[in-house]
């Protein structure tokens, strides 16, 4: 009975609550002049408009509160059954702190489904014929002994009857491996080599029909059909149409895998895949990736979604090479590690020697299959390293040769399954020429014609395309050729991912994780500004169509243009060879020129996007190019410069400042802009003054700036939607100036500039600590580091201590460079030439801790707000190594919890994969890639690194994490790049810390492969990853009064995320626009044993389903069908009505009409 009233008081009182919050906001409708008489003329003119704007708001905040209630009345029966259940009632909160006066009443629970818990908490349980990659580890000894002719493998043998009653079948493959920048630029690449490579492929393969080519690079081929004529265009689609020439993968580049985002990794296929259907018809239906250095589940999982059904990968560790042909599992079906329906299956092929060239892909014996690599005859630029050269294949010697070739083959054979066997004939930049097209296909044909015509030898030898190959061998295991998802028992199912690599020794490929920091950091950059300019794109061009009366300068085709130049900018530094840092010098600086031309150009998007959307007066819109009616907010002056916040002048006359929230819920984040004045007032768009803080802006250490002053607010923005807020000169109590104390060991500190400011210089030691609702930090006196963290919801400690750590090089032959990192031995700390300054701001905000030392400066943060932003530490470092000598510099994060040597990685931003440190294998090969989170879990609690740039990540001690933030080497490692890393820039990196407490896991958590975030960390390393995006209003633009836009009716499902609305090309010429949209979804799996209070969201759990129809607030969908991952596919059941679902971890995309 007790039990049952607390309930009622507690669903009572948050129905109270959010009535009240309704009150509030009708209360905030009203446009009061009184607080705000200077402004009172301005806002009179868009007066009317701002009050249908806000009605209209107001009725979807009365549904959206509906539907809280709703989830709240749902969430008190599930607290019901949860105290039935015996698992206690959550402690009451109250959400105020911050952003409260902007929000509509948040729930102080956040209300999840109970069906949406089962995911994550199922149980594991292993597939009969399953391999599972964490057990492999367990059963490798990764010794390396000498195998013989196969170095790294043993010798194989076999009864040469074996085929009598099923007779061999080889496919040799003909291809070219051509990388998009390396040693040379992409154009470089494309005019010396590629363009060659592709006019002889049409001649010769057009000279005789068995022959067969495959083709990968998207980049590559667009560039050249764009300079060939009709004629040479319809012999290419001739060659596709007989089968001759397959386009294998077809994305924009053949990626890395490691340190890639999974919204680059869709972006980059889509584009490749669209290019395809526009110009060739074509849907590619087996992936090809013979080069990216470690192999993604990620990749295999969008390959899948793609309708996709077989793929190919190289680059694995030698012992599990070794492994998997000793237990003849090299071709297994790929499943991803939580899917427990078989739905993700697809049927792979790991190639099982050490490379991709022709002397490692024949057979076991790289002596003999380079004396079939007929581009290395006498007298050519390149030979045999066994000094055994090829012959031409002559009516004396055929005999002798197809003899020795078929042993390599049969050999390879024993390795896999099936009496099919693939031997890929290529390598980097081959068939340049027109000779080596005659060598090899004249040659190998003589050879095949031999072998076909002796029954006696067994075999049937033809070239042939990859998907050729997958055909017959899928035919000859018994295997659903359709490839769908009925496995044959002949065939394993293999789940986890192929890193870190080794190709030989202990030389693990773990360096290139972190290698040119500053453009992976830029790569992200790129990728949260395209994604934000392509879904205000859509929306605008929508909204523009909705409206009937199209402005005649809307730059629709300009801006369309623009986006897809970005498009292929992101998607080409995708590329295995640049963002993973391994190009040669000049080769990155044209990398990273493209990047930087994209960004500034997916801003102009944006601009030009929001101008129209926030406009009240549509029918006032002008656009003028050279004087763009907004402007961001910073600048970034060349493409190895860090971005630099312009200094807004705010004077009498109100200037607004629009705000992007780029995220999938509404949002109160801080907002940070440069004013000239320390005398602002914040403004929302109907005049009432919001709380600010004023820092100093630092020019440096102790140094700050008496021309610019930094100002930081909270904004509340609705979901992929633009607020208005307006800067004003003056005084207001509601902006407050930040307070600093500095500290030095040895004193000797003076600061200047900071006049506005109250700055303290303490003679005799002080504790150092800061803190806001959710957290407090104690920070180290002497070193200005984090030492000890509180959790305030209980009012514990744990010790979380953060350090900067040396790895230098190895003094043997062999040592670190771009790819390879070898040190030598475990860390040093790093400590400083100087005793560190340390500043520590505090303020109504945000209150951080700033530490310069000689090679680092290094910050943490805590915004001073409940919700999301305020339960996470917020790390920036700025990082400069440009003095030293083969070193590295990591942060290490150590905490008091008990991880022992489990840990956790992302892959690709897209799934989390437990990882195991093994004190067998050397320190570097306990490194993983991280390309949005690492954390470290016990039985009580979770620590969890977000980041926003990819990074080389090791957790090589229980409790402890540490990322590598750059590395400067001296010297080439051998893998062909011939050159060190020298290139360093000051790079910026940014991290949130976040400490959870964890309900008790379940009993056999220690064997699971899977692992999922909390839905907190999601949305954590959402804003991480997607700050606001501010634009202040041009000076020179005409007054007109703006509105704010709020696309959606709601936000979406709080574990649903938008990868992206990405408007469709016309099939028109010109490169424009249609009307069609690409809609993204992907359903986040998140883990539920964790606290949900004081989140700060306002959004609830739907079991998957979105009612697309009711998704936009002012737009109708005419269309929509669901379609394979990159459109290429629409299944049989077409349009649907309303209503989609989503399974979780489920990404899918949908074909859009809006209007």
């Amino acid at each position: 009975m007790k039990l049952s009233r607390q309930f009622t008081v507690f669903g009572s009182a948050i129905f109270c609550v959010v009535v009240f919050s309704l009150y509030l906001m009708l209360d905030h409708l009203q446009l009061d002049h009184t607080k705000n008489p200077g402004n009172g003329e301005r806002l009179q003119n868009g007066q009317l408009l701002l009050l249908q704007d806000k009605i209209d708001r107001l009725e979807r905040l009365l549904a959206e509160n509906n539907e809280i209630i709703a989830n709240i009345r749902d969430s008190v029966i599930n607290l019901r059954e949860s105290v039935k259940d015996g698992r206690g009632m959550p402690d009451s909160g109250n959400f105020s702190q911050g952003g409260s006066e902007l929000l509509p009443s948040v729930p102080l629970v956040l209300p999840i489904d109970k069906g949406d818990c089962q995911f994550s908490a199922r149980l594991y349980s292993k597939v009969a014929d399953g391999v599972q990659m964490l057990d492999i580890y367990d059963l490798l000894s990764f010794d390396n002994p000498d195998g013989g002719v196969w170095k790294q493998g043993y010798d194989i043998t076999y009864d040469e009857s074996e085929w009598d009653n099923e007779p061999l079948q080889v496919f040799v493959v003909p291809h070219s491996h051509n990388d998009p920048g390396w040693i040379k630029t992409f154009d470089d690449y494309y005019r010396d080599q590629t363009q060659h490579i592709l006019n002889n492929m049409v001649v010769k393969l057009h000279e005789d029909s068995r022959r067969k080519f495959i083709w990968s690079e998207i980049s590559y081929f667009s560039k050249w059909w764009d300079n060939i004529d009709e004629q040479k265009r319809d012999a290419v689609r001739s060659l596709v149409s007989r089968g001759q020439l397959e386009i294998a993968t077809g994305g924009w580049v053949m990626p890395d895998e490691a340190s890639t985002h999974y919204f680059a990794l869709i972006d980059q296929l889509l584009e490749g895949h669209q290019w395809l259907e526009r110009n060739l018809g074509v849907k590619p239906k087996t992936g090809w990736a013979v080069d990216p250095f470690g192999h993604s589940s990620t990749q295999a999982y969008l390959l899948k979604q793609a309708g996709f059904s077989n793929m190919l990968i190289q680059r694995v560790h030698y012992s599990v090479k070794k492994h998997f042909s000793i237990q003849k599992t090299l071709e297994f079906f790929w499943r991803q590690n939580w899917d427990q329906d078989q739905s993700t299956d697809i049927l792979c092929h790991m190639m099982p020697f050490y490379s991709y060239d022709v002397p490692h892909t024949c057979g076991p014996d790289p002596k003999i299959c380079c004396q079939f690599d007929f581009k290395r005859l006498p007298g050519g630029r390149i030979s045999c390293p066994w000094r055994v050269p090829p012959q031409p294949i002559t009516d004396s010697n055929i005999q002798q040769r197809a003899v020795m070739l078929l042993d390599q083959y049969r050999k390879k054979s024993k390795l896999f399954r099936t009496k099919v066997v693939l031997a890929p004939l290529g390598d980097d930049f081959r068939y340049t020429e027109a000779l080596e097209w005659d060598q090899q296909f004249h040659n190998y044909q003589r050879l095949f014609d031999y072998m076909n015509s002796h029954p006696e030898l067994h075999v049937k030898a033809q070239f042939g395309t990859i998907s050729d190959y997958f055909e017959a061998m899928r035919k000859a295991a018994g295997v659903d050729p359709s490839g769908a998802s009925a496995v044959a028992p002949s065939l394993p199912i293999l789940s986890g991912d192929f890193f870190t690599y080794a190709d030989r020794d202990d030389h693990y490929w773990s360096g290139f994780f972190t290698s040119r920091p500053f453009y992976k950091r830029l790569d992200r950059m790129l990728e949260s500004y395209l994604r934000a300019a392509e879904i205000l794109y859509s929306l605008a061009l929508a909204h523009i169509q909705k409206a009937g009366d199209k402005p005649s300068d809307f730059p629709a085709v300009e801006n369309y243009k623009l986006l897809t130049a970005a498009r292929r900018n992101l998607g080409l530094f995708q590329h295995h060879d640049a963002i993973t840092g391994t190009g040669k010098d000049w080769v990155v600086v044209d990398y990273g020129t493209r990047l930087f031309h994209s960004i500034l150009n997916v801003k102009r998007v944006i601009v030009d996007s929001a101008h129209w959307l926030v406009l009240g007066n549509k029918k006032a819109y002008n656009h003028d190019p050279s004087n763009p009616f907004l402007q961001m907010d910073d600048v970034q002056p060349a493409q190895d410069s860090l971005p630099r916040k312009t200094v807004l002048k705010v004077g009498a006359q109100p200037r607004p400042v629009v705000v992007h929230n780029p995220t999938d819920q509404i949002r109160v984040s801080a907002v940070t802009v440069y004013v000239n004045t320390p005398r602002v007032r914040v403004l929302t768009a109907q005049g009432q003054s919001v709380s600010a803080q004023i820092s100093a802006v630092w020019e440096g250490t102790t140094q700050a700036s008496t021309e610019a002053y930094q100002l930081t607010f909270f904004a509340q923005v609705p979901s992929l939607g633009l607020a208005v807020y307006q800067l004003v000169e003056g005084a207001e109590l509601r902006t407050s100036e930040a307070k600093y104390v500095f500290l030095k060991q040895g004193g000797g500190l003076s600061v200047s500039g900071a006049e506005h400011f109250s700055v303290s210089i303490p003679q005799e030691p002080v504790s150092v600590s800061i803190e806001n609702p959710h957290l407090q930090l104690w920070i180290s006196p002497s070193t200005g580091l984090l030492e000890r963290l509180k959790l305030k919801e209980d009012g514990s400690e744990h010790q979380v201590k953060v350090e900067f750590m040396w790895y230098g090089t190895t003094s043997s032959k062999d040592k670190s460079g771009a790819y390879l990192f070898l040190p030598d031995g475990e860390a040093t700390r790093y400590s400083s030439s100087q005793p560190p300054v340390i500043r520590v701001t505090k303020g109504p905000v945000y209150s951080e801790v700033t530490t310069t030392f000689t090679h680092v400066t290094h910050t943490v943060r805590l915004y001073n707000i409940k919700g999301t932003d305020g339960q996470a530490v917020e790390i920036f470092n700025t990082v400069d190594i440009r003095g030293e000598i083969n070193h590295e510099i990591a942060m290490r994060i150590t905490s008091d919890l008990n991880s022992q040597d489990r840990f956790f990685t992302d892959l690709n931003g897209f799934q989390v994969q437990p990882r195991r440190t093994l004190a067998r294998l050397p320190l570097q090969a306990n490194f993983y890639p991280i390309s949005t989170m690492m954390y470290l879990q016990d039985s009580s609690r979770r620590l969890t690194l977000l980041t926003a740039q990819s990074l080389g990540a090791a957790s090589l001690k229980s409790g402890q994490m540490e990322v590598i933030l750059d590395r400067r080497l001296n010297q080439d490692d051998n893998r062909g790049l011939g050159q060190g890393v020298l290139d360093n820039k000051l790079t910026a990196n940014s991290f949130r810390l976040l400490l959870e407490k964890r309900l008790p896991a379940v009993e056999n958590e220690k064997i699971s492969p899977v692992s999922y975030p909390s839905l907190l960390s999601h949305t954590s390393e959402m804003y991480l990853n997607h700050p606001l995006i501010p634009m202040a209003m041009s000076l020179g633009s005409a007054t007109m009064p703006l509105v704010p836009f709020s696309p959606l009716t709601s936000s979406v499902p709080c574990d649903i995320h938008i990868v992206n609305l990405r408007t469709i090309q016309s099939k028109e010429e010109g490169g424009g626009p249609s009307d069609q949209a690409a809609l993204i979804l992907h359903r986040k799996g998140f883990d539920c044993g964790f606290s949900n209070m004081n989140t700060g969201l306002l959004c609830t759990t739907t079991r998957g389903k979105v009612n697309l129809r009711k998704l936009f607030a002012e737009l109708t969908v005419r269309g929509m069908t669901p379609v394979s991952l990159t459109l290429m596919h629409t299944p049989q059941s077409g349009q649907i009505q309303q209503e989609i679902s989503l399974k979780p971890m489920e990404i899918s995309t949908y074909r859009l009409q809006l209007s």
